[in-house]
């Protein structure tokens, strides 16, 4: 089969969150921006894929329009390793991160789409195959920067089922209200998106230490400092989670060497798709490390997630599920979790179709 066709469609769907969502990055006003990705075959198949992006969405369709899709027309669809190889190699003077690298991990999630599709079966069964029907589901939850928002939206996610939670406050006061409302059998993991120096790292924890994280997610500013992130784990007595920024294998490679994380966290839609996201496996089995998969987004890139958590992560494959009410889902109800837990899909391909009417409502231009 020959890639016939790519198109990149940015959908903007509105969002609650149960209180003021605090980062600012999502969309325009109180919505989350997405770009999902179609490859079409001359044989008619057609897979989805999805690139990490919000607010720089039109960074990266200007990049897949102008640049990756002209130089994936015409190329075999089958031979997903090595297209994406060569256009790693084509590209790299353009970044080894960003927004090609974006695009890039679309067509990659899509390209394993119509392998499933072409092949009947699923793409876990593809990447080696698990007995999982199901896998544990954490609830992601926004920034509220607010004790009682925090603790409200605790609650919510606790009665809808769930037992692990994450939280994105950068503030003491917060993570103690999530703390006391959840008790002391509920996980808790706190991702504060690369704020602080080393020093100020090492503060926080002693703050931290009290509420029992089951990981720290990204403390050090900038998030290439695996050094001071590597310190930070040996003197800060929190498990330390880290690598939604990093990119490509080599990134995790090194991550790894500096021995800078407890668990490491590849995001399929910014990394290099399905592809690289199996190389990442196998270098933290080889290195005894635990893969928690960043997974901020509810499409194909989230879906991709599954299949490889499915595939590779045994007992420890947990999925990220950004606790947001969304207007409309692009699967429906398909993939909300259920109880705390998401299905893994069994039809072919990545197993699930994205809504033709979200996608025609929630288009934008």
């Amino acid at each position: 089969m020959k890639i016939a066709r790519i198109e990149a469609i940015p959908l903007r769907i509105p969002f609650t969150t149960g209180g003021p969502s605090g980062v600012g990055v999502w969309g325009a006003g109180q919505t989350v921006d997405s770009l999902i990705v179609s490859v079409t075959t001359d044989a008619g198949v057609v897979g989805w894929g999805e690139a990490f992006g919000f607010k720089t969405i039109p960074a990266i369709k200007v990049a897949i329009d102008t640049v990756l899709a002209p130089d994936c027309i015409g190329r075999d669809a089958t031979q997903i390793g090595r297209l994406m190889l060569d256009l790693q190699k084509k590209f790299h003077v353009f970044g080894r991160s960003g927004a090609l690298i974006y695009g890039l991990s679309a067509i990659d999630i899509a390209l394993w789409d119509i392998a499933g599709r072409a092949a009947n079966k699923p793409v876990y069964k593809l990447l080696g195959g698990s007995d999982a029907s199901s896998l544990p589901a954490y609830a992601s939850l926004t920034r509220y920067a607010d004790p009682e928002f925090v603790a409200k939206n605790v609650t919510r996610a606790l009665s809808s089922g769930y037992r692990h939670l994450k939280l994105h406050e950068i503030d003491v006061n917060c993570v103690r209200a999530a703390r006391e409302a959840a008790g002391d059998d509920i996980e808790i993991m706190l991702d504060v998106n690369c704020p602080w120096s080393v020093r100020e790292a090492l503060d926080m924890t002693r703050k931290l230490r009290p509420f029992n994280l089951r990981w720290l997610e990204e403390p050090v500013w900038p998030p290439e400092n695996y050094s001071g992130l590597a310190r930070v784990r040996q003197e800060g007595g929190i498990p330390i989670a880290a690598g939604e920024n990093a990119s490509t294998a080599m990134d995790f490679q090194h991550l790894l060497e500096a021995k800078a994380v407890d668990f490491i966290q590849p995001s399929p839609a910014k990394m290099g798709g399905i592809t690289e996201l199996a190389k990442v496996f196998a270098l933290a089995n080889a290195n005894n490390t635990t893969v928690k998969v960043h997974t901020f987004y509810d499409g194909p890139g989230l879906l991709a997630a599954v299949h490889a958590s499915a595939a590779f992560g045994g007992p420890d494959a947990w999925v990220e599920w950004r606790y947001f009410d969304l207007e409309a889902q692009l699967y429906g109800e398909a993939i909300i979790p259920n109880k705390g837990a998401i299905a893994v899909p069994q039809a072919p391909g990545l197993g699930l179709e994205p809504s033709t009417d979200v996608i025609r409502k929630y288009r934008q231009a």
